[in-house]
């Protein structure tokens, strides 16, 4: 992987974590992330004249894709019902590269280095570090704990089945725009409907902040979904859940979150993890 395509996911990883911060930081969680969908699907739209429609072979990856969304969308609200975002969200996002280093070798048939896999794994584990930032789990958290697994199986799924897609649909960008403006129509207008009576005044309210998500959001996944139609998944997976430390050191500059050791620990771990797999790649 070159340096240019690292600092691509990298950046990719600062919109997620961007557009997930004003997720966060609003009054409506759920309707908040519906929006944003929808206005990621409605930029795809003017994007469709650049864009050749994937090919056939893509569609089933596709639908599948977006029923496995739907799937992380339940589990991790089911998550967060339990437990808290902190703990759960990091869980849920350490995990999920591991599995996709597995997936990754019986679906996509790629081995990666030794190096390689001990970088991925250090990432990953200094991911799930932020989740323990209170602690080890006790007996009260197997609920949030099973869900954040859960979740990470979630993420590892629709990660496996995007990289596969793309590499059917002989048009990256075409499956790309097909992708967000499925989610647009299957998950953003249905919550929207549902939270209908919430709607006009969180628009009016939030407008900006929406707008600027749902460009981060098609821009965070856009980017990684691209990049993993011509490399190595694992690295891209563990690549890009870094956004999950990058939203700490938000939260902490933004958000006036506390960043402790843990966090700085994390931090490190990550940055050295990231180091060893482009040496390993």
């Amino acid at each position: 992987m070159t340096s240019t395509t690292c600092l691509v996911i990298l950046v990719a990883a600062l919109l997620h974590a961007s557009w997930n911060a004003i997720v966060k930081s609003g009054d409506d969680k759920m309707l908040g992330l519906a929006l944003i969908h929808i206005v990621a699907g409605a930029l795809c739209v003017f994007l469709l004249p650049f864009a050749n429609s994937p090919a056939r072979a893509a569609w089933p990856y596709l639908g599948l894709s977006v029923m496995l969304h739907w799937g992380y969308y339940w589990s991790l609200a089911q998550g967060y019902r339990v437990g808290e975002l902190s703990y759960v969200y990091p869980i849920a996002r350490g995990t999920a590269p591991l599995i996709v280093v597995g997936g990754a070798v019986v679906f996509a048939n790629e081995l990666i280095s030794g190096t390689t896999l001990l970088g991925v794994l250090i990432v990953s584990g200094g991911i799930i570090t932020l989740g323990l930032e209170q602690g080890l789990p006790n007996r009260h958290q197997w609920k949030p704990l099973s869900f954040g697994l859960l979740t990470g199986i979630w993420i590892s799924a629709y990660t496996l089945t995007d990289a596969l897609g793309v590499r059917h649909s002989g048009n990256a960008l075409g499956y790309i725009t097909s992708l967000f403006m499925l989610e647009a129509v299957t998950f953003g207008l249905l919550i929207a409907f549902i939270r209908r009576q919430q709607l006009r005044g969180y628009v009016s309210c939030n407008w900006r902040s929406l707008l600027g998500g749902g460009i981060a959001a098609a821009g965070a996944y856009g980017l990684v979904i691209y990049v993993m139609n011509s490399n190595i998944i694992a690295i891209v997976a563990a690549l890009r859940e870094t956004s999950v430390v990058m939203a700490a050191l938000i939260g902490a500059r933004l958000l006036k979150e506390r960043f402790g050791p843990i966090r700085l620990t994390a931090t490190v771990m990550v940055t050295m993890g990231i180091i060893l797999m482009n040496v390993g790649a």
